[in-house]
Order: structure tokens, then C-alpha cells, then sequence
């Protein structure tokens, strides 16, 4: 009660601040509506994006007093604050790290250190060894005022680490390959993309997805390994502004898979790496309400869908070399009640999530 009090009194003597009225005339489907405070958002609002300096003084101004307002109404539980930060990082383990994943020589991994803010990569010799380390999220982070990794993925031949970060907030990230021999960063810069990355099989070159200027990844792009980002080659446009694209690797690693969609419908497409110019072959096209996605093993596709009315998934196959809607095939029928959430390859095995009756099960088959 006494905080709450003393809470009272501190905020009775500050004035918060009040955003100007400028009134704003504007017409929607034939209404015409007034709105004092659009000035807030900035006109330009794709290029403070990308460079928050460029941000209307009037705004910054405005802003900036809220958050003065703010932490002086707050200042009295700093205190508190650091208590409850504290509280809650003592029930995480603050030095965690991932399973390392096996990759020919290496184990490769992610991991954390006690007090640190940001994640570590790294990998270690599958026969013993030592953790190298090639990215600090810590260490790079220092000398920026932002930083949040978008993601890292090591080149099949494991001599380069191409990586992602966002120093601006922008969640604009920016593509980086680093040389595992010496820590050093190339000359290549990919600016603009959502942060993932997929290697060709000969690493000389990767894909990424491009953001438009509406912050949608729309595009996706291969970029040439020593080439500036002006000559990197479009491999596919989404033209469909209600759909966002993707890209992963494919689970054999074979592949890259351009995966878009919406909320109800998908569609994907597959690059084989091996032969990165090749055009992007459909797997099957989209048809309003039908989703799926998809693993691979040898010639053929493992595909988890709703086709056909399967309103709670099933899984079936299809060749590769024609994977069209005619040529799939039932491996999991459809049982209504019992939901497929995901699936996983595995040498020799598949492994699916379900769900039953509100509980999960993790079923493996030969």
C-alpha cells in the first residue's frame, strides 16, 4: 500500500506530454474523417525503416518526451525492476546451449554465456575437440546501439559461415559470410532480406528472400559469392501481396524450398542445389484451402497436406521428377480426430506429431 501511494504522488507531480492536434482530411469509401494526430506517422515510414535517423523531428520529439514522462514516472522502482530481472533470469539456465547437430567432421552448435544477451556459434570435431567459436553475438553487439541475429548457416564444404543480423531495428537483415580459417568477414553484403539462407551444393553462391518496401518477403534472390548485390540473379516473385515467401533447406539437403502462402493456402517450389540456375519447379500449384509441406527421401516427396477434405492432415507421397496433385498417393490416410501437426525424416524412419483428444504423441514408423 505504501508503494502504491508513494506511486500516486510522484505521478501527480508530472505532466505528461500532449501530442498537438493537426488535423488531417482524408476520404474512406465516401466518409469523410479528421484525424488530429496522423502526423505521427511518418509519410515516409519505409525509409525511417531502414534509417531511423531520417525520422520527422517532430515525431522524434514527441516520442522522446514519452519516454522521459515514462521513466520518471517509473525512476522510484528501479530497484524493482533489477529485482525482477534478476528473478526471473535466475530460472533460465543463462549458459544454455543447443544439441550439437552432426555435420561431416563437425558437430555444429549454438549456446549462450552466463550474463550474456545474444547467442554464440560454433562447432566442435565430431572425433574430439574444441568448441570454435566463429560468431559472438556479445562481441558484435558491443559497438552497436541495436543488434538481433536473423540466423547463421555454415557452407556444405564448411569452410564459410553466412550470417544475418538487424543493427537498426528495422528487422531489415543483413547477410554477412564469414571465413571459419580466420574469423574475417568477406566483402560480401546482402542488405534488405529477412535473413535466411540456403548454400548451393558448391558454395559458391546462396539464396536469400528480399524485402519490399512494405517490409514483404516477395522475392527470392541467388547471390553470387565475390559479385556485388546489384548483379545477384531473381529466381522467383510472389505477386499475390497477400502472401508472404520462404526459404529452408530440404531435409535430405538436396533442395532448396521456396515455400509461400497465406493463411489458408501454401504452394512450394523446389532448386536443386546442385544446379542452382536451374528454374524453380513447382510442386504442386495452389488451390484455395489446400495446404501442404513437404520432406524428401531419395526420388521421393513426403507430403503433409489437407487435401481431398483431410481437415485434420494426412501424409503421402509423390516422385520427385513428377510431383503434380495426380501423382500423390496415401502413406497416412486421413483420420478424422486425430490431427498431424509436423513430420520429420530420419535414415530409415519417419516421425510424426499428433494429436488426440487435446494430447500429443510422437509416433515413429519404419
Amino acid at each position: 500500500m505504501r508503494t502504491e501511494v508513494t506511486a500516486q504522488r510522484k505521478s501527480s507531480a508530472l505532466t505528461p506530454p500532449v501530442a498537438p492536434r493537426w488535423p488531417h482530411s482524408f476520404t474512406r469509401h465516401g466518409l469523410a474523417i479528421v484525424d488530429d494526430f496522423a502526423w505521427l506517422k511518418d509519410t515516409n515510414w519505409q525509409e525511417v525503416l531502414r534509417d531511423p535517423g531520417v525520422l520527422d523531428p517532430d515525431i522524434r520529439k514527441y516520442l522522446e518526451a514519452e519516454n522521459d514522462y515514462t521513466e520518471s514516472l517509473l525512476g522510484h522502482t528501479s530497484v524493482l525492476q533489477k529485482t525482477l530481472v534478476q528473478e526471473m533470469r535466475g530460472r533460465i539456465k543463462e549458459d544454455d546451449s543447443s544439441v550439437p547437430a552432426p555435420d561431416g567432421a563437425y558437430a555444429y552448435l549454438r549456446k549462450f554465456r552466463q550474463g550474456g544477451q545474444h547467442e554464440m556459434f560454433g562447432r566442435m570435431p565430431r572425433n574430439g575437440g574444441d568448441i570454435q567459436i566463429v560468431l559472438d553475438g556479445d562481441e558484435l553487439a558491443a559497438t552497436q546501439q541495436y543488434f538481433k541475429f536473423g540466423g547463421a548457416r555454415h557452407s556444405p564444404d564448411h569452410r564459410l559461415e553466412a550470417w544475418s543480423a538487424d543493427i537498426k531495428g528495422s528487422e531489415y537483415f543483413s547477410i554477412r559470410v564469414r571465413d571459419w580459417a580466420n574469423g574475417a568477414d568477406l566483402d560480401d553484403v546482402v542488405e534488405e532480406t529477412d535473413g535466411a539462407v540456403v548454400w548451393s551444393t558448391d558454395c559458391k553462391s546462396f539464396f536469400y528472400v528480399k524485402l519490399d518496401d512494405n517490409h514483404r518477403p516477395m522475392q527470392v534472390w541467388r547471390h553470387r559469392l565475390g559479385m556485388p548485390q546489384a548483379d545477384d540473379i531473381l529466381v522467383y516473385e510472389e505477386h499475390d501481396s497477400g502472401w508472404f515467401t520462404h526459404i529452408h533447406e530440404s531435409s535430405s539437403g538436396r533442395f532448396c524450398v521456396i515455400a509461400g502462402g497465406d493463411h489458408e493456402t501454401s504452394e512450394q517450389r523446389l532448386v536443386d542445389l546442385a544446379d542452382p540456375a536451374a528454374p524453380p519447379r513447382l510442386i504442386a500449384a495452389r488451390e484455395s484451402g489446400v495446404q501442404y509441406s513437404l520432406a524428401d527421401r531419395g526420388d521421393e516427396l513426403i507430403i503433409l497436406t489437407n487435401a481431398d477434405a483431410a481437415i485434420d492432415f494426412k501424409i503421402v507421397t509423390a516422385p520427385i521428377q513428377s510431383p503434380e496433385r495426380g501423382n500423390w498417393r496415401d502413406l497416412i490416410p486421413h483420420r478424422e480426430g486425430i490431427y498431424i501437426l509436423d513430420l520429420e525424416l530420419y535414415s530409415g524412419h519417419l516421425v510424426r506429431l499428433e494429436r488426440a483428444n487435446a494430447l500429443p504423441a510422437i509416433v515413429i514408423r519404419d
